[in-house]
């Protein structure tokens, strides 16, 4: 029984994909506008949810496609119905299996990588599937040195793959990146922890 495609299949039928696309926008898009797309670009989002981040990069003009893939078939077709733009592709897959063979310039993911226990393989998959110069931006708030979410995994009742931030960095470093951390914090969230710590963002570039 896979608990993390199930906990999604029921979040997406619950609204709950349209909760986290809230929780996280703010965050989100603070940290993407601080980056400089190049022209005629290829993005992905692993574990896209209800495909909100791909829709935002499919309004780039130079974005040529925009790809969203997630585990649970229930957020794909949330993803679908809510698709705005014939640069927007959705597939129900998990990233490990997934046998695709072309290449990104950006590879996004926000809160979803620490459900694959190790991330070594993951991160190992998803740095093959960059050009090379391209980008991997991972958003996360369950880190060792943000104590109010390392409570998650007990709650959830799912085992996540909890890491500190130098431990994340450490990680890309080993996979082969050139890695950077930054943390985007939101100073007006009633939550202390957004205001204090907010979201770790783990930069990876892809050497040549």
């Amino acid at each position: 029984m896979d608990r993390v495609k199930l906990t999604f299949d029921e979040w997406a039928l619950s609204g709950r994909s349209e909760l986290m696309e809230k929780e996280h926008t703010k965050t989100v898009l603070k940290f993407l506008k601080s980056i400089s797309f190049k022209s005629n670009f290829s993005f992905l989002d692993v574990g896209c949810g209800n495909g909100w981040v791909v829709r935002k990069m499919a309004q780039f003009k130079n974005c040529k496609k925009a790809m969203g893939i997630d585990k649970s078939k229930n957020m794909i077709k949330n993803a679908k119905t809510k698709k705005k733009s014939s640069k927007e592709f959705y597939f129900h897959t998990d990233i490990k299996s997934w046998n695709y063979r072309g290449k990104f310039d950006y590879i996004f993911s926000m809160e979803s990588l620490y459900y694959s226990v190790p991330m070594e393989i993951t991160l190992e998959k998803i740095f093959r599937l960059l050009k090379p110069h391209g980008k991997f931006f991972c958003g996360t708030d369950f880190y060792r040195d943000n104590k109010a979410t390392v409570r998650w995994s007990k709650q959830m009742k799912i085992p996540l793959d909890l890491r500190s931030k130098s431990e994340w960095k450490k990680m890309f470093d080993e996979t082969g990146f050139e890695t950077k951390t930054k943390q985007v914090k939101d100073p007006t969230n009633r939550k202390k922890w957004k205001r204090e710590f907010g979201t770790l963002f783990v930069i990876g570039t892809k050497k040549s």
